[in-house]
């Protein structure tokens, strides 16, 4: 299987799932070894949104972990976050990389055609899915694993898997080559996020073996 990107595991922080401030849920989970954010929030403001993730940069520097903003190249740079995710409506990636110069550029992607442009394109790596059926809203049908396998045959930068992704199905997705799994109710959904997030992460560590 291919090295891990980032830790292999990022925890979305997505508006809809979380039952407490994101801050709090991020302070839980990068107690049980979680080392990637990332801040997706359609409904906030964006002054919400950059105070929400300036409180995440503190939090990530700290330690030792990377914070992703989804969206908002803008706010990314504004509180010096690690990187930005683009979804297919956002700006081209040759536009951002021009503000953001080395910075962490991710992008989502459903179909191999579009991994492949976002790869050409000059992403530091892809999200694709969803690989399994997930209550997330927008997401679409299951790809299943095959496709991700069918995916890696044509993409040499790191692929993340989205969606859907439990602990019982975890090593699948690692096994078929993913670099990283991006992980939202999963987490965001247990009674104990801490506890939560350190299966997943003994999982990972155990597929590195």
């Amino acid at each position: 299987h291919r090295e891990l990107y980032l830790g292999g595991l990022c925890l979305l922080l997505h508006r809809g799932e979380r039952a407490k401030p994101a801050f709090d849920m991020a302070m839980d989970a990068i107690g049980g070894g979680v080392k990637w954010l990332q801040l997706r929030d359609k409904d906030a403001s964006r002054l919400q949104l950059f105070k929400t993730a300036r409180l995440l940069k503190a939090l990530t520097r700290s330690n030792d972990a990377v914070l992703i903003i989804n969206d908002y190249p803008d706010i990314a740079l504004a509180v010096d976050a690690d990187g930005v995710h683009l979804g297919q409506g956002d700006l081209p990636i040759g536009q951002v990389r021009g503000l953001m110069g080395d910075k962490i550029i991710g992008v989502s992607t459903h179909t191999l055609e579009e991994a492949i442009e976002a790869q050409r394109a000059g992403a530091d790596y892809i999200g694709f899915g969803p690989i399994f059926a997930t209550q997330t809203k927008d997401a679409g049908p299951p790809k299943g694993v095959d496709a991700l396998k069918e995916l890696l045959q044509h993409i040499t930068i790191p692929v993340v898997a989205i969606g859907g992704i439990k602990e019982e199905n975890l090593a699948d997705v690692l096994e078929a080559g993913a670099s990283a799994v991006a992980v939202a109710s999963g987490i965001l959904k247990q009674d104990d996020l801490t506890k939560a997030a350190e299966a997943y992460v003994s999982i990972i560590r155990n597929q590195e073996k």
